[in-house]
């Protein structure tokens, strides 16, 4: 059975082990900057700047997936933007990425939101065809990034 839940401090391990799983996934981790110390700072204050639900199958960590709040100016509201969306391997194809995603969706509504956001590599045809399934519409669109 699959159950999803918010993440805790405890689970600041597993969640630095899914950024840099993750980060391994795109030939990326040169990029991770963290450290477990600034994600239990800033994920689990007063104030967290960032969510996580961990999905479990039978009590095991399978997943995960990471989001902010964020406002759109030309829509006037507030909105969801998911970070990470990752399942370990031996666990895809188990259904957990969609209750992930419908965790974040009831979140978002929770929230008062009425829209998530995400990024999506182009060459990810299996999370793009993931994504369709779900409804979710998949735009084209280059990211920018000007480190300052």
């Amino acid at each position: 059975m699959i159950t999803v839940r918010k993440a805790t401090l405890d689970d600041v391990d597993i969640i630095y082990d899914f950024i840099l799983a993750i980060a391994d996934f795109h030939d990326e981790r040169h990029l991770v900057e963290t450290n477990k110390a600034e994600l239990l700072g800033s994920g689990f204050s007063d104030s967290p700047k960032f969510g996580v639900f961990l999905a479990e199958i039978n009590g095991t960590v399978a997943g995960y997936c990471t989001y902010t709040w964020n406002y759109s100016i030309w829509r006037g509201v507030t909105y969801m933007h998911l970070d990470d969306l990752f399942v370990w391997g031996k666990y895809r194809g188990q259904e957990v990425g969609k209750h992930l995603m419908n965790k974040a969706r009831e979140a978002c509504i929770d929230g008062g939101a009425n829209r998530i956001r995400w990024e999506v590599e182009q060459d990810n045809q299996n999370a793009i065809n993931f994504y369709h399934k779900l409804g979710a519409q998949v735009d084209i669109k280059g990211m920018c990034r000007w480190d300052v």
